[in-house]
């Protein structure tokens, strides 16, 4: 495979096929849309053809990613490439600014607050790290050192450049922008390309330019989700409160009273009998101007959070100032809701400005750039993403998995449900009685995701009692270091075996393996549909008027797709063989049937302890 530069010795046929398609759709400066299922390769398969084309012909490849683990694997498999077909390139992992940050205490941050902060301690030269960078216009005797020491380096892992910036007391950030200028390869975050101010800040500081890019988008799945939280604002009562005592504690009076009656507003509007109801953008201006004038609230706000920057790392009053700039944007392809929910102690109340459609930052990306390639493990339908994301000339491919279907078994136990109008505790326990009774036939590691924490812990007061195997609970948010001792505590169960209880957006419904004998089953409880609230009613509004299927972009496909990938924790290696469980009546549905892929082999029983016996028995022997 010499002519694809591919990393490897050996190539699987289905990785080959990939492998060619992308090479003409690149050599055509075209598009291709790839589902590709999990263990086919796509990394290898992706950067070798790509990087033969962008080599040949003076281009640059962004392999976009929201995982780091996975600008790991990217940088090894170019290291890989290098030493097999003795190639010179240079590839820069970059991940975002905060977290290439030196200043002590940013982590803690919002992301607009750490960018404001850091704009304010670059205008005012008061940071050393960035100072260091150059002197009198030209690059420093520090800068010059860490560059020769870094270039040196291969793989060069983002660890290692902060290390190295920091023994000289250069700026990260800055030292990356630096190789990234002769860089082959950027690895990185979706916003380095699809938020349209850092791309253009980006994109000008490394001097490239999107005709020349070849994007690669690992996990393409993510993309419309995470593309729209981009363009997303909001605005709570317990933000104004924060801003409130930060305009009271420097004794900026006046300010503190705009916001005393900018959250009198939200507190007058939560008095309504619903949780929930569309606002005009015309309904806040015309009250905020009520106060003083819009646009002068926004220059006063803008004034005043510059001066507290200079006295502390934050400022809540501009973190108000980003919702007031945002809000005055466009009506197309937004909604702007009022919400309010019970909080740890107070009720929380949110004026909020969600983008709905992602394609109003991506088509013009995708259209401008040499090629994209989408690719990812659940990208079906196609279609789907071709138009949420504004595709035009674009290929659309869907690849079989590479494992043997005879090491999967997969299972629709159609009895219960999470239907929200059906949910009961009889309900609850007849769901952990078919739990247990999968769990303790499992002759090793099972987990299951359950669509919500809430679903999780009623179940789980039925199914402690019932299992016999040593449980695992996921809590939310869990730090990068408390999942991985998670995980390893698990790992140690192979033999005798453990149950991890998780939920399909939580820490481990996606981005996790535990390939060979450490997971033997996943099911999936019920069906981790939207909240049928405001949002998802104006997505499927606006799904259907510009799509003709608001049903399935907005609502149905979007879940399933999450239920594919937990799914997907089971089966990691051409080795692994295990159980994959759908238990929820509706899975067996004509309309939610549909969505599985079609080259899956799916059994619907309620014989499903016999079968999953009879199916660890016949892989023993």
């Amino acid at each position: 495979m010499k002519e694809f530069l591919f990393a490897h010795e050996d190539v699987r046929d289905i990785q080959k096929e990939l492998m060619l398609k992308i090479s003409d759709v690149v050599k055509k400066s075209e598009n291709l849309i790839a589902h590709a299922p999990t263990g086919l390769g796509k990394t290898a398969a992706a950067l070798g053809p790509c990087l033969k084309y962008a080599l040949d012909n003076d281009l640059t490849i962004f392999f976009l990613t929201s995982r780091h683990t996975q600008h790991k694997i990217a940088i090894d498999t170019l290291s890989k490439i290098k030493k097999k077909h003795d190639k010179d390139f240079r590839a820069v992992s970059i991940i975002g600014k905060k977290g290439l940050c030196l200043q002590a205490g940013v982590q803690k941050l919002f992301t607009n607050e750490f960018n404001d902060y850091c704009r304010r301690m670059r205008e005012d030269h008061l940071c050393e790290f960035f100072e260091s960078i150059k002197k009198k216009d030209k690059l420093s005797l520090e800068a010059k050192s860490v560059l020769e020491s870094l270039k040196k380096i291969d793989p060069l892992t983002t660890d290692t450049v902060l290390d190295v910036c920091t023994t000289f007391g250069v700026c990260p950030y800055e030292i990356t922008l630096l190789l990234a200028k002769d860089a082959r390869i950027i690895i990185g975050d979706y916003y380095y390309l699809f938020n349209p101010d850092i791309r253009n800040l980006f994109l000008k500081k490394i001097g490239k330019e999107l005709k020349d890019i070849i994007i690669i988008i690992d996990e393409g799945h993510n993309i419309p989700a995470r593309v729209k939280d981009l363009f997303t604002a909001r605005l709570s009562n317990v933000m104004l409160k924060r801003a409130i005592s930060e305009a009271k504690k420097f004794k900026y009076t006046e300010v503190q009273d705009v916001l005393i009656q900018i959250e009198n507003i939200l507190l007058r509007w939560a008095r309504m009998e619903d949780d929930e109801r569309y606002i005009k953008q015309k309904e806040f201006l015309d009250e905020v101007n009520q106060i003083q004038d819009y646009q002068e609230i926004i220059s006063d706000f803008d004034l005043v959070s510059d001066a507290i920057r200079e006295k502390q790392k934050q400022s809540y009053i501009g973190s108000v100032l980003s919702f007031l700039q945002a809000w005055i944007g466009s009506d197309d392809g937004f909604t702007r809701i009022l919400s309010k929910k019970s909080g740890f102690k107070d009720e929380i109340i949110t004026l909020s400005y969600r983008c709905l459609d992602p394609s109003l930052s991506t088509r013009p990306v995708i259209k401008e750039a040499h090629s994209t390639i989408l690719m990812s493990g659940t990208l079906t339908p196609t279609s789907m993403y071709k138009e949420l994301l504004g595709f035009e000339d674009v290929e659309e491919e869907t690849y079989k998995s590479p494992f043997p279907e005879k090491n999967k078994l997969n299972i629709i136990i159609p009895k219960t449900t999470t239907k929200y109008t059906l949910r009961s505790q009889k309900q609850f326990t007849d769901i952990a009685q078919i739990l247990a009774t999968i769990i303790n036939t499992v002759p090793g590691n099972s987990a299951i995701f359950f669509p919500s924490y809430y679903l999780r812990d009623e179940i789980y007061k039925y199914f402690n009692d019932a299992c016999k195997k040593t449980i695992f609970v996921e809590r939310a948010a869990l730090s990068k270091t408390e999942k991985q001792e998670l995980l390893e505590n698990f790992k140690g169960y192979k033999k005798t075996g453990a149950v991890l209880l998780g939920v399909v957006s939580g820490s481990f419904g996606e981005g996790i393996d535990l390939p060979g004998d450490y997971l033997k089953a996943v099911v999936i409880v019920g069906l981790p549909l939207l909240k049928p609230d405001l949002e998802s009613k104006a997505l499927i509004e606006y799904y259907d008027e510009k799509f003709g299927k608001g049903w399935d972009y907005g609502y149905l496909f979007p879940a399933f797709n999450k239920t594919i990938q937990s799914a997907g924790r089971c089966i990691r290696s051409e080795q692994d063989k295990g159980v994959v469980i759908f238990l929820d009546e509706r899975y067996i549905w004509p309309n939610y049937f549909r969505c599985f892929p079609p080259s899956w082999s799916i059994k619907t029983t309620m014989l499903y302890e016999r079968m999953i016996k009879e199916f660890f028995e016949k892989h023993e022997n």
